[in-house]
């Protein structure tokens, strides 16, 4: 057993267990009862708990808000109608804020860097967890890739950037992004701090000024109100006629919104590196409920007053292709209503958001290959971490995957082609991740049943629960299964389109089952789930965090934002 000693610093006394630092030994302990032993983390390092309170909530706010909501709802906006995407945005918004509660109330109880894979293996099956492990991977790594490639073409907005090679801006945005996993995830919190501020900052004044220019507020003085609810429609026809045709638009509205929530759950990624987690998780993932209310409800319902549905410009736009704002409904309803000075403000935004998340997407894609590492799903090295508590043989491989994304640049050729399958894997990856997550809580929730452990003891408590949970899980279930309902419509049949919409079914299915018959995993029992490994140690650590107290009105608003 080590030896505790004293010795002495020019602050006093400080408790050593063999010469190590008594808060430094804590982290040992709390890191090898997730690894496995102490020598495993004397072996490889550890993370470390960098991202403070700010960051979690900023992160939890604007975290993964990519181009998304600043561009491609505008091709929902066109297809359904304004009514349709507002539906379509709360109804799925609804189902992920009811992920997020299940989410939220496993990663209180065990936070654990990159979770979600430790989850589904501890609650469900060792194949699960597998699978859902790689196909996190993959996905998150294939959308760096997405949203690096956005970012170069939304750069060609602006007169004179169109002359250089798109290659080059690919590859300072991914230089960028890698610099600010590599080096500490601090350093990665403040990014992504500065980020989603300027995200949010925007989302609230594009809001207040929708709410004025609808009003009248606006260089030519024309009140808008609801008038392109009715003129072209709220409700658009969508590849059939009358209600049929309607319905089918509202559908279309959740598959392109579920697209637009994907890596919502980055907060429970982030759990096992967030300081003071058991008050930090909860807090943001109750604020989820806000950024979806506030930016994409409240989005929704902004774009589909303020541009018509049927907009010349914005169908043009998306038929031609146009780079960064040219594109976006937020620009060309602000154009309309002869607004000039905005759009390249807009674009400097999206150019933001698009590289935010690029940046958010490398940190997961490294994170879920660091949980896999853990689960001995894949190879031990990548637990390897520096002093700084980065997992940078993780990131590395991951980052490397960034590299597919100059297959964008040959826009005609195979290689652009080649590029568009890549992405076309990760179409359906959110969802299957959202419904691993909500099976691995249904599990939990037995689980704690049967092993005695009463609810109402839990630092996060989800209401309405298991029935919140199925809910949401059988609302996934559906759009996975209907997501590519148009080539099924007379006329409309097309093998490449078929494969698009459900290639990713069988890549998640051919993870899981390949990993159950080769080590002949069975699906844990509610009396075997593991809910205690690593738990003493991370409540032990719980007693470090330091109870803040405001000292004025300021610091009270300060403390309750972040």
């Amino acid at each position: 057993m080590a030896e505790k000693v004293a010795v002495s610093s020019e602050d006093g006394p400080v408790t050593t267990f063999d010469g190590v630092e008594e808060r430094e030994r804590d982290k040992i302990f709390e890191a090898s009862a997730v690894l496995g032993s102490e020598a495993d983390v004397q072996q490889y390092g550890y993370v470390h708990r960098g991202l403070k309170s700010r960051h979690v909530q900023f992160i939890a706010l604007g975290g993964t808000i990519g181009t998304g909501l600043f561009l491609g709802i505008g091709k929902a906006l066109t297809s359904a109608g304004p009514l349709s995407v507002l539906l379509g945005y709360t109804f799925t918004g609804i189902a992920v804020f009811g992920m997020m509660q299940c989410l939220g109330e496993m990663a209180t109880w065990l936070p654990l860097s990159g979770a979600i894979p430790q989850f589904c293996a501890r609650y469900v099956d060792d194949a699960l967890g597998f699978a859902v492990g790689w196909n996190n991977w993959y996905s998150n790594s294939i959308t760096i890739c997405a949203e690096i490639s956005a970012a170069a073409v939304v750069i060609g907005y602006w007169e004179g950037a169109q002359e250089v090679n798109v290659a080059v801006w690919i590859t300072i945005i991914l230089v960028v992004i890698i610099c600010l996993n590599i080096f500490a995830v601090a350093i990665y919190g403040e990014a992504e701090f500065v980020f989603a501020s300027i995200k949010i900052i925007t989302i609230v004044g594009l809001l207040i000024m929708a709410f004025i220019v609808d009003l009248g507020g606006n260089p030519k003085h024309e009140r808008i109100g609801f008038w392109y609810w009715q003129h072209p429609g709220a409700m658009k026809e969508y590849q059939s006629v009358g209600d049929l045709g309607r319905f089918l638009g509202l559908f279309s509205t959740l598959v392109n919104a579920a697209f637009s929530y994907a890596g919502v759950e980055v907060v429970a990624v982030a759990a096992g590196e967030a300081e003071n987690p058991r008050k930090n998780i909860p807090k943001a993932v109750r604020r989820v409920f806000w950024r979806i209310l506030f930016f994409y409800v409240l989005g929704s319902l902004a774009i589909g007053v303020l541009v018509s549905s049927d907009d010349p410009h914005l169908l043009a736009a998306q038929e031609n292709g146009e780079p960064g704002a040219a594109q976006s409904p937020w620009v060309i309803g602000i154009q309309n209503a002869g607004i000039t000075i905005l759009p390249s403000i807009i674009n400097a935004v999206i150019l933001s958001s698009a590289s935010s998340s690029g940046n958010a997407f490398l940190y997961t894609s490294s994170r879920y290959l660091y949980a896999l590492a853990q689960n001995r799903q894949a190879p031990r090295f990548f637990l390897t971490c520096s002093k700084r508590g980065v997992p940078y043989y993780a990131v590395a491989v991951s980052a490397a995957i960034g590299l597919l994304t100059y297959l964008s640049v040959d826009k005609n050729g195979g290689a652009a082609k080649a590029f568009e399958w890549f992405q076309n894997l990760t179409t359906i990856a959110s969802l299957f991740t959202w419904c691993s997550i909500l099976v691995a809580y249904l599990r939990f929730y037995k689980a704690l049943e049967a092993q005695g452990i009463d609810r109402d003891t839990l630092i996060f408590k989800s209401p309405f629960q298991p029935y919140t949970a199925w809910a949401s899980l059988i609302y996934f279930s559906i759009i996975i299964l209907f997501n590519g309902f148009a080539v099924f419509i007379d006329g409309n049949w097309d093998v490449t389109d078929f494969i698009i919409s459900y290639i990713g079914i069988p890549v998640f299915f051919l993870l899981y089952f390949g990993w159950k018959f080769l080590k002949r995993t069975k699906w844990k029992s509610p009396l075997e789930a593991d809910l205690h490994t690593g738990k003493a140690a991370l409540d032990a650590e719980d007693a470090h965090w330091p109870v803040l107290t405001p000292r004025n009105a300021l610091e009270r608003f300060w403390f309750w934002l972040a």
